[in-house]
């Protein structure tokens, strides 16, 4: 049994309110909730939040009746690997059957496509891994091109390599991590204190769709990609 999983806190510094403000002719949330009922391969959808509405209109749709995130998890301090315990503890007192995989959607990464959900799960059943991440090849490389300061305030390559190196294409490969899609294995979930302690592998994307929201100009260009994917046929309202 695949369950999938949205978390939406109620509360958001960079964008108030974005997990219910429109983008593209639905609430933002709505985007990837329509993803998870919509996958033949997902059994169960789960909501996790502090926010009565969210979880109302969460439950609403279908989602199993949880009950709210308790508050000790909708603190800005708050880590995504507790929600994520709490909510597939939760799951599995409401369904019958083995959870086989725990599948959680950001819903602030409205530009993923349903093949990205496939090719996770693909991915997942493939390698038997702890828990697949989506990913996309950084912008800028530590090894090459991103910089910080020592003591003295001057400027030095973030991670030297003996020699340097002078072209991005010769740096070693490094990901940005996205919240496209994860998905991880339930027992690995319910030991482990946090993401990177076992073995987690990367499913990767284009750039053009590693964009999360966390700041206006992000929805705002979200919400122009996002656009651009209706007009092509690859998203639909």
């Amino acid at each position: 049994m695949i369950i999938g999983h949205i978390g939406a806190r109620m509360g958001s510094k960079g964008v108030p309110g974005k997990n219910f403000r429109q983008i593209c002719g639905k609430p933002l949330i709505d985007w990837s909730l329509d993803q998870l009922f919509a996958h033949p391969r997902v059994d169960a959808v789960i909501v996790s939040s502090d926010d009565p509405e969210i979880y109302a209109h969460g439950v609403a749709r279908g989602a199993l009746p949880m009950g709210l995130r308790p508050a000790y998890l909708a603190t800005d301090g708050a880590g995504k690997w507790g929600v994520w315990q709490h909510a597939l503890q939760a799951a599995e007192a409401l369904v019958a059957g083995p959870v086989t995989a725990f599948l959680d959607l950001d819903c602030t990464s409205p530009l993923r496509l349903m093949q990205d959900i496939d090719g996770a799960l693909d991915l997942f059943a493939d390698q038997s891994p702890d828990m697949v991440m989506s990913v996309c090849e950084a912008r800028k490389n530590p090894y090459f091109n991103l910089v910080e300061p020592d003591a003295s305030g001057a400027l030095h390559v973030s991670k030297p390599l003996p020699g340097g190196v002078l072209a991005r294409q010769n740096a070693p490969v490094v990901y940005e991590h996205v919240g496209l899609v994860y998905v991880v294995a339930p027992n690995y979930l319910r030991s482990a204190d946090g993401l990177y302690q076992g073995r987690v592998i990367p499913y990767e994307i284009t750039p053009e769709r590693c964009h999360d929201i966390d700041s206006p100009y992000d929805f705002r260009l979200v919400e122009f990609l996002l656009g651009q994917q209706l007009a092509d046929g690859l998203a639909k309202v």
